[in-house]
């Protein structure tokens, strides 16, 4: 072993120690605006509950969920369909009920504990400018799909490029609802360029996330999925079991957070941030102090 290997090694582990030992809680949080939101909200409010928080965010899926469940992160913010899919391999399509409960089980045998859900659900959507939709009579996937077998055959849509290629995206989605984009109409890019071209009207549809702030400054319009075809991305805390025994007061606390958020909230929230430019601290506190829980 090299002297480089034996530093780097040492340094590693005195990293790991201090990134677990340094706060009563270390929360944690992915890299985009809802999360960020959420991960500083539950920073300022535990801190202002008594409890010494570190707070670490920016992160990817997998490597938050790897911290997690290493007991370098006690606790943050994930989606249901997330841990179904991602986390658990589970592909069967299943109610929102059923897939709260199935994770639950799951991830709790892994001794990381779903608390309460909340009713912002972050899933796939699919948007329409609102006055196109209301001119054309289109409120559901099932009435845009009548649309695209008649005078809407040209329609285009903008899709990002994981949702177009992965096996559970477009394809199964226009087979459950009986349509078919031509694949000229099919435009792919960012995720973010989807909103802006849709608005400018560079496109018809596009693929949005459900609580996404731009959708309401946009005066975007989600079509209702009346058969059910995305997955719940139901957004909850999850926390180490050691952590909540630790800190008993923890999952009520929690559970008051998540009661308070479902899509308006959220969507409001992050257009606080993605539209208005405000800063991620201000908009959480902000939330905070209106609900009274700092």
């Amino acid at each position: 072993m090299s002297k480089f290997t034996t530093l780097f090694g040492a340094a590693v582990i005195a990293l790991t120690s201090t990134f677990s030992q340094a706060a009563d809680l270390v929360v944690g949080g992915k890299g985009y605006t809802e999360q960020l939101l959420v991960a500083s909200m539950t920073e300022q409010y535990l801190a202002a509950q008594g409890y010494d928080v570190d707070k670490r965010d920016g992160m990817g899926s997998t490597v938050l969920r790897k911290a997690q469940e290493n007991g370098q992160i006690d606790l943050y913010w994930e989606y249901t369909g997330t841990s179904l899919i991602t986390f658990n391999k589970i592909k069967e399509r299943m109610s929102a009920d059923e897939a709260y409960a199935t994770i639950k089980e799951l991830d709790g045998k892994k001794g990381l504990v779903w608390l309460n859900r909340s009713q912002a659900n972050n899933t796939y959507a699919l948007a329409m400018r609102a006055d196109d939709a209301a001119a054309k009579g289109i409120v559901t996937i099932s009435d845009f799909a009548t649309y695209l077998k008649g005078e809407g055959k040209d329609a285009i849509f903008a899709s990002n490029v994981e949702f177009a290629a992965r096996p559970d995206g477009l394809k199964p989605l226009q087979k459950e609802y009986k349509f078919k984009f031509a694949r000229k109409n099919v435009k792919k890019m960012n995720s973010g360029l989807t909103y802006q071209a849709l608005k400018t009207g560079d496109v018809d549809v596009s693929l949005v996330f459900a609580t996404d702030g731009r959708i309401k400054a946009f005066n975007f319009v989600i079509l209702q999925d009346d058969k059910g075809f995305f997955p719940n991305y139901a957004l909850a805390p999850v926390v180490r079991q050691e952590t909540l025994e630790n800190n008993p007061k923890l999952e009520a606390q929690l559970n008051t957070l998540a009661a308070l958020l479902d899509d308006n909230v959220m969507s409001t929230l992050n257009a606080s941030v993605d539209v208005e430019g405000k800063s991620i601290e201000s908009v959480a506190k902000q939330f905070l102090v209106d609900n009274k829980l700092i």
